[in-house]
C-alpha cells in the first residue's frame, strides 16, 4: 500500500493579490505524484495590502521600526493561521503539515539577508497544525540566492515539461542542463503591470486588454532591455527592490498607461524569449503558470518571441502551482530530504531547509 501525505501549502506573492491555499495529496511509487484536494484564495483587504506594501520601507536599523516589523510578523502569522483554519474547516481537511512561504518583505541575497514574514509559532497556534516555514534563509546563509525555490517541484512533479516558466510579480524559468536543474529570475512582470493597472483604478489588466490597445514605445523598451541584470549569468534573483529602483522611476512620471503597458508586456516577452533561446535545440513544451498565464496578450507575445511550444495548463495549476510546490517543500523537509538545490541558487551546498513549529495552544 502506497502511503499518501496530505499537506497544505500557503503562498503570498509579490504582486499582493492575496493568499493562495492548496491542500494536496502526495505519494511516491518510484516517482512523485500529486492530487489537489482543495484550493482557495484569500484576498487582502486594503489595510493588509497597504501594511505589506509599506513594510518594504521599514528601516530595520531603527529599533522602533524593527519592533513594528516584528509586530507585523506576528500579526501576519496569526492571519495566515486563521485563514488556514477556515480553509481546513470549510473543506473538512486533515493535513499533516502546513507549509508556508510567508510574504517577502526584503530579499537581499548579496547581503546574505532575506525576510519572509508570517511568524511560524503564531501560524501554528492559530491553525492547530504543525507548520514549516522560512524556506529561504538557510540557502542565503550558504551564499545562495534563496530563490527561486519552485524548481525542485518542477523537476520532481512536472517532469513532463522540459521548461517551466512562472509569471507572477517576477517571471522565472526552470530547466535541466546535463541532468542538473538550473533556474533563475528573468525580469519583473506583474509587479510592473499591476502598478500600471492600479493607476487606472484596476487590480490588473484582464487578458491584457489595455496593453493590447497600446503602442510600443521603442525608446522605453530599449531602456528597459538595457539593464545589465539581463546579461548576468545565473544564478540570479530579483526582489521588489529591483522594481522600485529600476522600473518604477521609468513609469511613474508618465500618463500614457496603455502605451507603457504594451511596452512592458513586450519587454517581458522579449526577456523570456531571450532566456530560453539557447535552451535545448528543438521546440519543446514550456509550461506557463502564475497570474501572467491568464494574460492572453502576454502569452501571445511570449509565443511570438520563442520557438518553444507554450503550454497553458488548467486554472488549478496556473493559480496554485507555487502553493502546491511549497506544500511539497514542506513534505521533503519533514522527511529530511533535500528541498533547495545549489545548482539553482548558487549556494555552497544543497539544503533541507525550513523551520518547524508545533502548536502550543
Amino acid at each position: 500500500m502506497i502511503e499518501k501525505h496530505n499537506i497544505i501549502g500557503l503562498m503570498s506573492g509579490s504582486s499582493l493579490d492575496g493568499i493562495d491555499l492548496v491542500d494536496v495529496d502526495f505519494w511516491n511509487d518510484g516517482k512523485w505524484h500529486f492530487e489537489i484536494i482543495a484550493r482557495d484564495n484569500h484576498d487582502y483587504n486594503n489595510e493588509w495590502r497597504n501594511a505589506l506594501s509599506d513594510a518594504f520601507n521599514i528601516n530595520i536599523l531603527k529599533t522602533h521600526e524593527r519592533a513594528s516589523l516584528r509586530e507585523l510578523d506576528v500579526r501576519y502569522g496569526t492571519l495566515l493561521g486563521q485563514v488556514t483554519r477556515q480553509f481546513i474547516e470549510k473543506y473538512n481537511l486533515h493535513p499533516e503539515i502546513v507549509a508556508s512561504h510567508g510574504h517577502t518583505i526584503f530579499h537581499r541575497p548579496q547581503e546574505h539577508y532575506t525576510l519572509q514574514i508570517g511568524d511560524g509559532q503564531a501560524l501554528a497556534d492559530a491553525c492547530g497544525v504543525m507548520v514549516i516555514n522560512d524556506f529561504r534563509t538557510d540557502d542565503v546563509l550558504k551564499g545562495g540566492q534563496g530563490a527561486p525555490l519552485v524548481p525542485i517541484g518542477d523537476k520532481l512533479l512536472f517532469a513532463d515539461y522540459p521548461l517551466c516558466l512562472n509569471i507572477g510579480g517576477i517571471a522565472n524559468i526552470s530547466y535541466d542542463i546535463d541532468n542538473q536543474r538550473i533556474a533563475y529570475d528573468i525580469c519583473i512582470a506583474n509587479q510592473a503591470l499591476n502598478y500600471l493597472a492600479y493607476r487606472l483604478s484596476m487590480p490588473y489588466d484582464k487578458n491584457g486588454m489595455v496593453a493590447r490597445n497600446g503602442h510600443i514605445d521603442n525608446q522605453l523598451l530599449t531602456v528597459l532591455n538595457s539593464h545589465p541584470f539581463y546579461t548576468e549569468k545565473y544564478p540570479k534573483s530579483l526582489g521588489r527592490e529591483f522594481f522600485e529602483e529600476n522600473i518604477k522611476p521609468l513609469l511613474e512620471r508618465r500618463d500614457d498607461i496603455a502605451d507603457m503597458m504594451a511596452t512592458v508586456v513586450e519587454h517581458i516577452a522579449m526577456q523570456i524569449g531571450a532566456s530560453v533561446e539557447t535552451c535545448h535545440g528543438a521546440s519543446l513544451p514550456m509550461l506557463i503558470t502564475g497570474g501572467g498565464a491568464k494574460n492572453k496578450y502576454l502569452v501571445k507575445r511570449i509565443q511570438a518571441n520563442t520557438h518553444h511550444e507554450v503550454v497553458v495548463p488548467s486554472d488549478d495549476i496556473i493559480d496554485y502551482k507555487e502553493a502546491l510546490v511549497f506544500a511539497f517543500l514542506g513534505l521533503l523537509r519533514n522527511r529530511n530530504e533535500i528541498n533547495v538545490l545549489r545548482s539553482v541558487t548558487g549556494a555552497e551546498s544543497d539544503s533541507c531547509s525550513g523551520k518547524i513549529w508545533y502548536p502550543t495552544k
